[in-house]
């Protein structure tokens, strides 16, 4: 759709634009007398793995009709500076491209934003709570499903192997891990109790320093209603802490599993935000389930 207004003042334009911002959808191209084009492009803050306000991990979420540039998605991460802001490009039925940004860097999988992600797409009624949302991202296809008044992810299982305590990592996190195990990306080091967990105080400049980009402390849970809590950090993707990670999850899911001997756990990421996880392994795959709270929209107009 274009709008040719035509009749309008330079000075006028910008007016016109406050008025159509009510009555369009999620980009539109607008072209005024001096045939500037401009995008109109909405960023949604989503708070993602609760349903309190304020709680969970906010997430930013921009949809868009064509893919946006690399390099201006970089930004718009920058500018929003949350742990991850998700672009998603419709392609067909309920299937779209999904990218993950941090304000440094595109990571490969991101839970919470792929979740404030799909929440946005049905609470803005672009699909309807009946249809599986399918992601494809560069960590292959993702789903998700709305399922009794929850969202659950269908996400690949992360597996880990068990090493040796990294040098540094007891002095980086202050106290020593009872067993550390590693992932691709990062290591899994478990302590010795919630409390452990909830106290700990990192070196954010040595975590950046070991081999892993980001570190998973976890414990088994003393808080009634919780089997597991844990925390994540990731400096060198420019989130010293990020508040709930559900990704993390497709790790910590199979890891607890050999513990605990279930497959299907309530879990709480113990950060200051704090925010809860529904965690189901299946196989190969891990289901992730949580609720989601709108925030903010902001509507910015691209020349």
């Amino acid at each position: 759709m274009h709008v040719k207004p035509s009749d309008i003042s330079t000075e006028g334009f910008f007016y016109y634009i406050s008025y159509v911002i009510a009555s369009t959808s999620e980009a539109i191209p607008i072209i005024n007398q001096r045939n500037f084009i401009f995008m109109r492009i909405h960023i949604h803050t989503v708070d993602a793995f609760t349903d309190t306000p304020f709680k969970g991990n906010p997430a930013g979420v921009c949809l868009t009709e064509e893919p946006l540039d690399e390099k201006l998605m970089q930004k718009i991460a920058f500018e929003m500076n949350l742990s991850e802001t998700a672009f998603l490009e419709k392609k067909n039925g309920g299937s779209y491209n999904l990218r993950w940004f941090t304000p440094e860097v595109e990571v490969d999988l991101c839970g919470h934003a792929t979740l404030a992600s799909s929440h946005i797409l049905w609470e803005k009624e672009k699909e309807d709570k009946s249809t599986t949302l399918q992601f494809h991202t560069r960590s292959g296809l993702l789903k998700a499903n709305y399922k009794d008044g929850e969202i659950e992810l269908d996400f690949p299982v992360i597996k880990s192997e068990q090493i040796d305590i990294p040098d540094g990592l007891t002095k980086a996190l202050g106290v020593k891990p009872v067993s550390n195990f590693k992932t691709e990306w990062y290591y899994i080091a478990e302590l010795d109790s919630e409390e452990t967990v909830r106290n700990v105080n990192p070196d954010f400049d040595m975590l950046g320093k070991l081999e892993a980009w980001g570190t998973i402390i976890t414990a088994k849970a003393s808080t009634a209603g919780y089997d597991f809590v844990s925390r994540f950090f990731a400096p060198l993707k420019g989130v010293k802490e990020d508040p709930v990670t559900g990704s993390a999850h497709c790790a910590l899911g199979p890891y607890w599993m050999k513990k605990l001997g279930k497959n299907s756990f309530k879990a709480y990421q113990a950060s200051k935000r704090g925010g809860e996880i529904g965690v189901h392994v299946d196989g190969n795959r891990v289901f992730l389930a949580g609720k989601a709270v709108t925030m903010f929209t902001i509507s910015w107009w691209k020349k």
